[in-house]
C-alpha cells in the first residue's frame, strides 16, 4: 500500500530533521530537569503497539520518580502533587513528548496513530473485546484523531471510538488523513487545552477517582462482544 510507504517514509525523514533542528531545545530540557528534581532526564515505560507489542516510550520526565506508583497512579488531575516544577511547563507545551521522535525512528510507533496505552492500562490484552482490540490493527502514534478531538476530556471509551474511526478512515482517506491529523495537533498543542483528565465527581478524592476509573477502563474494555 502506498500509503503505508509514504507514511513510514514521512515519519523517518521527519523525525530525523526534528530531532537535529531541536537539538538545543534537548540540551536546555535536560538541564532544566536534572536542576529541578533528582531522577533520570528521560521517562521510559511499557506500552502497546500494533498487535499488542510492547515497546518502551520514551518521555522528558515530568513527574517524581517512581509517580506511577504513588497516589492516583496513572491518572493525572489539575494540581497533581507529583508534577514538578518543569514538568508542569513540558506538559503544558507538549514538549515532554519530543523523545518519542526516537521511537518513531526506531519503528515502534508511527506520528499519527492510536495513542499507546500503558501494558496494564487496559488489563490483560488478550482478553479484550473486539471494539478494545480493533485500535491495535495500526501502529500506535505520537497523535491520533483521539488526541485532537478532545485529548483527556474524552473517557477511554470514547477515544477507542475516534481510534477505531481512524482505522477505518485510514483505510479509504489514507495518509491525507495524517496530514489533517497533524495540523489539527498543532493547533491542539497551541490551545493547551484538556491536559489532565477529569475526575468522576468533585465529592471524590483524587486517589478514589483513579481508583474508580481504573476499574471502569478495565471493565467496559472486557464487556462481551
Amino acid at each position: 500500500m502506498f500509503s503505508n510507504f509514504l507514511k513510514r517514509f514521512f515519519d523517518i525523514v521527519s523525525c530525523l530533521v526534528a530531532t537535529i533542528l531541536l537539538l538545543p531545545v534537548w540540551i536546555f530540557v535536560a538541564l532544566a530537569i536534572k536542576i529541578d528534581s533528582k531522577g533520570p532526564i528521560l521517562f521510559a515505560q511499557g506500552r502497546r503497539t500494533k498487535g499488542g507489542k510492547v515497546f518502551k516510550m520514551l518521555k522528558f520526565r515530568s513527574m517524581v520518580v517512581n509517580a506511577e506508583n504513588i497516589g492516583t497512579g496513572l491518572f493525572s488531575y489539575d494540581n497533581d502533587p507529583r508534577v514538578t516544577r518543569v514538568g508542569k511547563f513540558l506538559r503544558k507545551t507538549s514538549i515532554d513528548e519530543l523523545p518519542q521522535l526516537l521511537n518513531v525512528i526506531k519503528g515502534d510507533i508511527s506520528i499519527v496513530g492510536p495513542r499507546p496505552c500503558v501494558t496494564y492500562e487496559l488489563g490483560d490484552f488478550d482478553t479484550l473485546n473486539k471494539k478494545y482490540k480493533k485500535r491495535f490493527e495500526v501502529k500506535g502514534g505520537i497523535t491520533g484523531l483521539a488526541q485532537v478531538k478532545g485529548r483527556n476530556e474524552n473517557s477511554w471509551d470514547e477515544k477507542v471510538t475516534l481510534d477505531n474511526q481512524y482505522v477505518d478512515r485510514y483505510k479509504s482517506e489514507g495518509f491525507w488523513l495524517d496530514i489533517k491529523i497533524m495540523w489539527w495537533t498543532l493547533f491542539k498543542v497551541f490551545t493547551k487545552k484538556n491536559i489532565n483528565e477529569s475526575k468522576i465527581s468533585e465529592d471524590m478524592s483524587d486517589i478514589e477517582s483513579a481508583e474508580l476509573s481504573d476499574e471502569e477502563v478495565k471493565r467496559i474494555a472486557h464487556l462481551p462482544d
